[in-house]
């Protein structure tokens, strides 16, 4: 009998795992292709629970777990700007049965602020841009700003204070925005989140916050947050005698937030058209499309190409404004 010695053994180590990683990419059969999903699918959302992301898998899980008759699981992996639920979805098989929930920002920010990402852009490819929405500008009543022109004229001769949800999250690239475009000076203090990121500004703790509209439409209407604009190209459906930016004369300030769908990059065309499917029959029933309504969402739809087009010119805008303000994580 031969024995095997430690070197020998090492090689076969290597061997193996190289055998395993080829057969974690090599395609799935037809067949498994044909009857897919036959097990639960696991939806990965990268931002914390109850806030657009987690409550779109949701919405979809429930509604596809009806149609594809399989259980849709939603699990929340947030943390590092939607880096950390990402990079796991990315490092899944190819198969279908790992699908990533998460917002924009993690591909179109997050690459130029930070030193390193943990998997590469052509790790994950999009399944479907499902909806966007605009941020609210709001302040806190204690700073007098009335209108945005009020904020603007302040910001030329000090600092303005604004929350956000995390360092290279849609609200500090939003701060960083007003800064470029109007010239005015800004303060960035970010929070773990932007429920206390809004907590910030009902405290005055900041002077303002550039924020996901839900979250502050309540206390806007309770008087006690003041509403200045809101970034999206069309007004909120919530709250429709709010200004956007463009039409208080400041369209380069135009910024939204798109919710999207995600596969490792391997899936099989099959599997992504049979889950495109499933997931555009969802959005157009109307329940599902009163849910983004009552977040203040609006239903996009794209996929493939037109998606990663979308991904890539968002990319391009924010890297001169990243470059430009020197904005990096803190």
């Amino acid at each position: 009998m031969t024995r095997l010695t430690t070197p020998t053994l090492r090689t076969a180590s290597r061997a193996l795992l190289a055998l395993s990683a080829a057969l974690w990419l090599a395609p799935l059969p037809a067949a498994a292709q044909a009857d897919y999903p036959n097990k639960p699918v696991r939806f990965v959302n990268a931002w914390p629970p109850g806030g657009p992301s987690d409550l779109i898998a949701r919405s979809m899980s429930d509604v596809l777990q009806k149609s594809l008759g399989q259980p849709f699981v939603v699990e929340n992996k947030p943390g590092a700007g939607g880096n950390i639920g990402s990079d796991a979805v990315a490092k899944s098989a190819p198969d279908g049965y790992t699908v990533l929930f998460g917002i924009d920002s993690t591909y179109t920010i997050n690459p130029h602020i930070y030193k390193s990402m943990p998997f590469k852009p052509g790790d994950l490819k999009p399944l479907m841009v499902i909806a966007s929405s605009g941020l609210l500008i709001g302040v806190n009543p204690k700073t007098g700003f009335k209108t945005l022109a009020d904020m603007v004229k302040a910001a030329q001769t000090r600092s303005v204070s604004f929350s956000s949800g995390s360092s290279g999250s849609p609200g500090h690239l939003a701060a960083e925005i007003f800064h470029e475009s109007t010239g005015g000076k800004v303060l960035h203090v970010p929070y773990k989140g932007n429920t206390p990121a809004v907590t910030a500004v009902l405290s005055g703790e900041v002077d303002a916050g550039i924020l996901a509209t839900p979250g502050m439409l309540p206390h806007v209407k309770a008087g006690k947050i003041t509403a200045l604009a809101v970034t999206s190209r069309q007004r909120s459906t919530l709250a429709p005698d709010i200004p956007t930016v463009a039409d208080l004369g400041h369209k380069e300030m135009e910024q939204a937030v798109y919710y999207v769908a995600m596969v490792p990059a391997a899936t099989p065309d099959a599997i992504v058209q049979k889950l495109q499917k499933a997931m555009a029959d969802a959005l157009a029933q109307p329940e599902v499309r009163q849910r983004l309504a009552g977040l203040d969402l609006f239903y996009e739809g794209q996929t493939g190409a037109a998606a990663q087009q979308l991904f890539d010119q968002l990319s391009a805008r924010y890297a001169k404004v990243i470059k430009a303000t020197g904005m990096k994580v803190e």
